[in-house]
C-alpha cells in the first residue's frame, strides 16, 4: 500500500452511510488518508438526519456532495468498501474490497442513525488501524 493510502465508501445514494464514513475517516485520519465516496444511484443532497447525527458528534458533513460511482475512482483507490451497493460495484484487480452490512439511514429517525454512525465509528477506527502505521 502506498504511503498515503486511498479509500473509496461506496452506497446507492451516496448521502448516508458512505458520507458518514468518509465524515469520520477524514475527521479521524486526517490527512493521512485519501478519502472518496459515491453512489450508484446519488441522490441531490446529504441526508439531514445523518447530517444532523454527525454534527452532534463534531463532524461536519453538509459540504459533502452525492456523487456518481465511477470506474476511475474504484481504480484510484486502495480500499474499497462498499455498503448495500449490490453489484453496482465495479471489481478491479489489486484492491481491497469490504463490504459493510449497515441499516441505511433513510427514512430514520435520529436514534436509529446514531447507532448507525456509532457503528461506523468503530468501523473506521479498525480500518484506520490496519491502514496507517502506529504514530
Amino acid at each position: 500500500m502506498p504511503d498515503k493510502p486511498s479509500v473509496l465508501f461506496v452506497c446507492v445514494h451516496n448521502a448516508g452511510r458512505s458520507q458518514m464514513a468518509a465524515g469520520w475517516l477524514t475527521h479521524l485520519a486526517g490527512d493521512r488518508v485519501e478519502v472518496r465516496s459515491a453512489g450508484s444511484a446519488p441522490a441531490e443532497t446529504i441526508n439531514p438526519v445523518a447530517a444532523e447525527a454527525m454534527r452532534e458528534a463534531g463532524v461536519d458533513i453538509t459540504a459533502a456532495q452525492p456523487k456518481i460511482l465511477t470506474t476511475e475512482a474504484v481504480q484510484a483507490s486502495d480500499v474499497v468498501i462498499t455498503m448495500g451497493c449490490g453489484d453496482a460495484c465495479p471489481i478491479f484487480p489489486g484492491r481491497r474490497y469490504e463490504d459493510w452490512k449497515l441499516d441505511d439511514p433513510a427514512g430514520q429517525g435520529i436514534e436509529a442513525v446514531r447507532v448507525i454512525r456509532d457503528d461506523i465509528r468503530a468501523r473506521i477506527e479498525k480500518l484506520i488501524t490496519g491502514l496507517l502505521p502506529a504514530s
